[in-house]
């Protein structure tokens, strides 16, 4: 009997050493996975679009860039910072850390959703030179390819569809760039600078609502405003209840914040790209004030958390500053659309 409740106790002290070492391993597991997320959530920083354009080609300052290679190069740039950042893409991770992080693929979000509209502007309309002409193969590719579920992580994943895409952007910056006058063609029109323009401003216009309605509010519904005639497929009430989920908040605000830093570089190489079509109509610096609102959206932040306090209550509500920010930038935007539909 003494013998049996000596190797009971043995037994037992074994299964608690067991115990503890587990204990220890999920621990330091559990802190590495911590440290190693708060990482990779960090977003990249800006970056000049004129250097990448000349660094992707391959040429030195005092070489000439083509019309066009500024923005592609920075496309190509945009697609670099989603699959190489620190963690690479993180949005259709299925296990931790990724797993437990939502801010950063928020922000991919955003990024990409900016790359899939430059992406569908360049095949659509910026490298045509009408309605009726052939559209440059690499770049229908590059846009099928980048419209790929974003959190598709198998058969095929994500990262691999981005990064043909990637590549056949790539393919058609190098044909940009070349001497043959039958290869690619970016045609720097205002009309084509304006469309591109118009998917922008409905892009940071629902952003904008989205935001605002972290403090929810009742609206009077205008969905049929301006139109005796309009009509709708469902009955349209008088007044609507419009309220983002807590659990959302933080997500549309890092969405926004993507939105804005891919924004940005986009605009700063339209500027080159387009720089005698803006000229033309003294829009230059309508673009730059755009630009500088955007900016003020990279602001670091000054908390842990995204903070939803009421309108003027007393804590901050960061959705609504963000908020504030865009709807500037849209406001400058459709200045800037004015601009450019003049003759």
């Amino acid at each position: 009997m003494r013998k049996l409740w000596s190797k009971g106790r043995h037994a037992l002290s074994r299964m608690g050493w067991i115990s503890r070492v587990v204990l220890l391993v999920v621990g330091a597991y559990l802190i590495g996975a911590l440290g190693v997320g708060m990482w990779w959530s960090s977003t990249p920083d800006l970056f000049d679009v004129k250097t990448q354009a000349r660094k992707e080609v391959g040429i030195g300052p005092e070489g000439q860039l083509r019309q066009g290679v500024t923005t592609t190069a920075t496309l190509v740039h945009l697609i670099d910072s989603l699959l190489d950042k620190p963690g690479g893409y993180l949005r259709n991770d299925m296990f931790p850390p990724g797993l437990w992080l939502d801010n950063m693929p928020a922000w991919e979000y955003g990024v990409l959703v900016q790359t899939r509209d430059m992406a569908r502007a360049m095949r659509r309309d910026i490298s045509r030179s009408q309605t009726q002409s052939a559209e440059d193969k690499a770049l229908s590719d590059a846009e099928s390819l980048l419209f790929v579920n974003a959190s598709a992580w198998m058969f095929p994943s994500a990262e691999q569809e981005y990064s043909k895409a990637r590549k056949d952007l790539r393919d058609y910056l190098t044909r940009l760039q070349d001497d043959d006058p039958q290869n690619a063609r970016f045609y720097a029109r205002a009309d084509n600078l304006e469309r591109w323009l118009a998917d922008v401003g409905t892009r940071l216009g629902s952003l904008s609502q989205r935001l605002a309605a972290s403090v929810g509010q009742s609206r009077i519904n205008i969905a049929l405003a301006n139109d005796r005639s309009a009509t709708s497929s469902k009955k349209e009430p008088d007044e609507v209840m419009v309220k983002t989920s807590w659990s959302q908040i933080d997500d549309v605000f890092y969405e926004a914040r993507g939105t804005a830093w891919a924004l940005i570089h986009l605009l700063k190489a339209v500027e080159q790209d387009f720089g005698s079509v803006l000229d033309d109509k003294n829009a230059r610096v309508s673009l730059r004030q755009i630009i500088r609102e955007l900016e003020s959206t990279q602001q670091p932040l000054g908390s842990p958390i995204i903070l939803n306090g009421s309108g003027f209550g007393i804590f901050a509500n960061h959705s609504l500053v963000m908020a504030s920010y865009l709807a500037r930038a849209n406001a400058a935007l459709i200045d800037l659309q004015e601009l450019l539909n003049r003759g």
